[in-house]
This record gives structure tokens, C-alpha cells and sequence, in this order.
């Protein structure tokens, strides 16, 4: 496996691959890899000839009082996990090579409004835009054919495909299934914050909502009431909702008589970690 920090390398690695007509895959990470993200590059080499991981944790994403500074950074154990993984190129950039001119003073993008102001957005302003703002900025440097991102961010894989169709990247989104550890709590960085007591009240989030999504996928089942009962749920396993509602799947909008295919998205505070997690709803 290869690596590079600066703009110069990384396109004397891709920019030949390019000459040659191999295709390339993006997976976008910020580090401190678990198997969730080695299945994102396992998944990538299958779609393409060469796999590039990129390592980097994006300040225009975290907003105020949030986890930038605490964030998890395990880059050595990274690289390693990646070259077994089967990653061709790890690409770690500074701020400087993301951000000539730096975070605050480089050109921004502005997430789609629709998508990106409700559940996670409404939460977090701005992060979307950070989020697209640096996903733009990994195409324009890596050029990939393909890129992977998982569902467990549902509503940012949305996000990414709008920035993908709006802006005519011709890059192929490549979606992988939410990876999860033994007890059912979907895999994320942030689970490393937890304590025993914690990660055991965590896992059942993933049981409320799987339960609540099946009661969904029976007809004339009143979806608001569901989304009251799993809050109640929720709360009286100490998880803290931040919110929980079914949205439909395609577009993240207030299901209509008629619509099939739903999304249930949930985020939780247990103690003072927040967690993420989303089923589908047939």
C-alpha cells in the first residue's frame, strides 16, 4: 500500500492509474478505522482497480462544542488495517493540502436545503455543508470512478448523491449496508467513548427501532404513534433522544398514503456520546 500527504503525491499515483484506464474507488474516512470501514474497502475493490482511503478529519463539519479536538486519531493502526484490508492508497492529507487557504477562508459549498436542514441537519447546523463541502473536494483531488458510503449515515448518503447528481460528478455512489457489532449497535468511531454500562443501554437502540420498523411494515399502522411508543422506549433505557421519526426513503420526506418504501432514523444521547442509527421499512 502507498501513501500520500500532499496533492503532488497523491496525483502520481492516480493521474498513471488514469493513463492506463484503471478504474479507482474512493472511501472517505476520518480515521480511527473499524471493520465497518475495512467492509467499505473491501466492498470498493470490488467496484473498481484500485482502492483510495482518505484520512481526515474535517474541522468545517463539527460545529460548536462538538468532538473535533477529542476525535479518535489512530493513524498507525489505521495504515495497518488498511493494507490488510486490501487498500491500494492511503491518502492523508493536512488542512493545508484540504484548505490551501484554510478552513475558514476556502471556497464552501452549500448542502441541498431540503435534505440537509431536517433530523441530523436540524441538529447540527452546518454539518452537511462542511460534509459536502470536503466530499467535493476529495472527487475534485482523486478523480475516482467510484465512491462508497455507508448507510448507517443514511441521510448523509443522500446528501452525497444530490451533490453527485446536482453538480454532474460522473462517479458512481456505491451504498454498503450498515456493519454491526455482535449485540446489534451499528459500528461507529464514537462507540469507543462508551463504558460497559453504556454500549449494554446503547445496543438497544438497535432492537427498539428493529422492532418498531417491523410493527411499521404493517398496513394501517399509525406511524406517529409508533414513533411516540419507541421514544418512550428509548428513554426508559436512559437513551436520550435527540429524534426519531419515518421518513421516506428517497427523499427523506414526511411519508404519504401510498408510500412504500420508508426509512426509520433515529440519534440518541447515551451519557454524553450520540449515537446514530437507521433501518429500512418495507
Amino acid at each position: 500500500m502507498e501513501l500520500a500527504e500532499n496533492r503532488g503525491q497523491l496525483w502520481s499515483f492516480t493521474r498513471p492509474w488514469k493513463k492506463k484506464g484503471l478504474k479507482s474507488a474512493l472511501v472517505p474516512t476520518m480515521g480511527n478505522l473499524h471493520d465497518g470501514h475495512l467492509a467499505l474497502v473491501k466492498a470498493a475493490r470490488e467496484h473498481a482497480d484500485r482502492v483510495v482511503t482518505s484520512i481526515y478529519v474535517n474541522p468545517a463539519q463539527f460545529g460548536e462544542g462538538e468532538d473535533f479536538d477529542s476525535y479518535p486519531r489512530t493513524l498507525e493502526s489505521d495504515l495497518r488495517k488498511l493494507e490488510t484490508a486490501g487498500c491500494d492508497l492511503a491518502f492523508v492529507p493536512d488542512n493545508k493540502t484540504m484548505y490551501p487557504w484554510g478552513p475558514e477562508n476556502g471556497v464552501r459549498l452549500l448542502a441541498a436545503r431540503g435534505l440537509s436542514t431536517i433530523l441530523e441537519g436540524a441538529s447540527r447546523p452546518g454539518h452537511f455543508d462542511g460534509v459536502v463541502t470536503v466530499v467535493a473536494r476529495l472527487f475534485n483531488l482523486v478523480c475516482p470512478d467510484v465512491a462508497v458510503f455507508g448507510e448507517k449515515d443514511y441521510q448523509q448518503l443522500l446528501v452525497i448523491r444530490r451533490l453527485v447528481e446536482d453538480l454532474g460528478y460522473r462517479i458512481k455512489i456505491v451504498p454498503l449496508s450498515t456493519v454491526r457489532e455482535s449485540g446489534g449497535l451499528a459500528m461507529s468511531s464514537r462507540n469507543n467513548y462508551l463504558d460497559t454500562t453504556q454500549r449494554k443501554a446503547a445496543g438497544q437502540l438497535n432492537r427498539i427501532l428493529q422492532d418498531t420498523a417491523d410493527r411499521a411494515a404493517v398496513a394501517d399502522t399509525k406511524l406517529d404513534l409508533l414513533e411516540h411508543q419507541a421514544t418512550v422506549k428509548l428513554e426508559a433505557q436512559q437513551l436520550r433522544v435527540d429524534y426519531l421519526a419515518f421518513r421516506r426513503a428517497s427523499d427523506l420526506e414526511i411519508p404519504k398514503a401510498g408510500d412504500r418504501a420508508l426509512r426509520l432514523l433515529a440519534a440518541v444521547w447515551c451519557g454524553q456520546t450520540r449515537l446514530i442509527d437507521n433501518l429500512p421499512v418495507n
